[in-house]
């Protein structure tokens, strides 16, 4: 059986030429063997709508292309950073849409896929944020700018997310155990896997009484890695 990949807050970005070369080797060789590629939010650092000329989007849309065109089913969930994908990204890609969050069986095993973001709810400006950007009328109105424009307003807001996340706290920037629980509880008690976080690790979590795995996927910053789900298990792997 081929197993299925996971990644997450690749943040594919041409400041970061390295990281964006490791993610397109991984990509041919790593994914070509998995039998489906989840990547659960922040594929790239920013993303202002499926018209954007920019080589490495186009590299990086390629070879999903080539990839899904080989056999290996690819889903995207958007995240933070890259919410608006449309049908472009999506034809050319061969990608489906997956929602945040989604529950499926992995190799047996009852999971849930979520970006991330919406665990954390003690950032209440951003949750606040988040509700605001992310109306059907606003995200019209962005993409119906012309593309210097749209350049312009992303950059502003990375560079404000920047500056916020500095002067805040790391606790309020990390999930919510009670927003973990109620994930657990509403969707039946599955393993839990997300990013957004970018602090990997496996955590246990026990939920009226049901024992529940919590992993976080790792970002690529300075290194990339990969969650490997076969019949043994969960595996992370690093890339170098």
């Amino acid at each position: 059986m081929r197993p299925t990949l996971l990644v997450s807050d690749v943040h594919l970005s041409p400041v970061r030429p390295e990281m964006a070369e490791l993610f397109l080797r991984f990509l041919e060789r790593e994914a070509r063997g998995a039998a489906t590629l989840y990547i659960l939010g922040d594929l790239f650092d920013m993303w202002i709508g499926d018209d954007d000329p920019l080589p490495l989007n186009t590299a990086v849309m390629d070879a999903l292309g080539r990839l899904s065109a080989a056999g290996t089913a690819v889903y995207v969930m958007c995240g933070n950073r890259d919410f608006l994908f449309g049908g472009g990204f999506l034809r050319r890609t061969g990608a489906r849409l997956l929602p945040d969050p989604t529950s499926l069986e992995m190799d047996g095993v009852p999971t849930l896929l979520m970006h991330g973001d919406t665990l954390c709810t003690d950032d209440i400006a951003y949750q606040r944020a988040r509700r605001r950007y992310r109306r059907p009328w606003v995200l019209r109105g962005f993409l119906a700018l012309p593309r210097p424009a749209r350049v312009a307003i992303g950059r502003h807001f990375r560079r404000k997310s920047e500056r916020t996340k500095r002067a805040t706290a790391p606790r309020i920037m990390d999930v919510s155990a009670a927003a973990v629980e109620a994930a657990l509880r509403a969707h039946g008690y599955p393993r839990l896997i997300h990013g957004h976080t970018h602090r990997p690790a496996c955590h246990l979590h026990v939920v009226d009484g049901h024992r529940c795995e919590r992993w976080v996927l790792g970002d690529w910053y300075e290194r990339g890695s990969y969650l490997r789900s076969d019949a043994s298990g969960l595996t992370r792997v690093a890339l170098a």
